[in-house]
């Protein structure tokens, strides 16, 4: 009878942590990009910082950190361009069904990521999941140290593997932003950024003339 239910036991946590076949299908699409380039708009809504409009070009390696050219500073969040998933999928998981939502009369589904490695930074992501496509449509990340993210992926075309408009919104109080390098460009009301309260803000990503190298 002990062995019996050790062996029940063994067997409902290996299938607990299955993770989930349709996540699993669009970290295979991903995989088949090798890497990418693309020219980036960005657009700045926070209260009390006036931006105007910045311009970078971004490069992807798998494997790698995504890089930036700009020839003048630009705020991109940690979690903003993240295509690829692979910083949740840096360490270990388990995955959580959580049914579907509707996002504009359109049924996803929504799955929890829940790392279950303690070097992870984020504690839970929800992720809401193009099955047809196979591709992710939003994601909000609990981050450990720099609040939560809620990223919105807009395509262009229904086959598309990488979006042409990405908005990101965020805590202010966790981001982390160097005020002093933003440009002369750039005004801060510094008054309304110290008052008391949490703070969000939203950056509207578009990409324009992607050059995608695929397996």
């Amino acid at each position: 009878m002990i062995r019996f239910l050790i062996l029940f036991f063994c067997v409902s946590t290996a299938v607990a942590q299955e993770i989930d076949a349709d996540l699993l299908a669009v970290k295979s699409r991903m995989d088949t990009v090798e890497a990418f380039t693309v020219d980036i708009q960005l657009d700045v809504d926070i209260s009390f910082i006036n931006m105007p409009t910045k311009h970078a070009k971004m490069t992807y390696t798998k494997g790698e950190k995504a890089m930036f050219e700009s020839s003048d500073f630009v705020m991109i969040p940690k979690r903003g361009l993240d295509f690829s998933l692979q910083q949740l999928f840096e360490y270990p998981f388990i995955t959580v069904d959580r049914g579907e939502e509707i996002r504009n009369g359109v049924s996803y589904k929504a799955i929890n990521i829940i790392p279950t490695d303690k070097r992870a930074d984020f504690s839970i992501a929800t992720l809401l999941i193009d099955t047809v496509q196979a591709r992710i449509t939003e994601t909000e990340i609990n981050t450990k140290k720099n609040g939560t993210y809620t990223l919105h992926f807009h395509f262009e075309n229904e086959d598309d593997i990488l979006p042409e408009l990405v908005d990101v919104n965020f805590e202010i109080e966790r981001l982390k932003i160097p005020l002093n390098y933003m440009g002369k460009d750039t005004s801060i009301d510094r008054k309304q950024m110290r008052e008391e309260g949490v703070k969000t803000g939203k950056i509207t990503l578009k990409m324009t003339n992607y050059s995608i190298d695929y397996l």
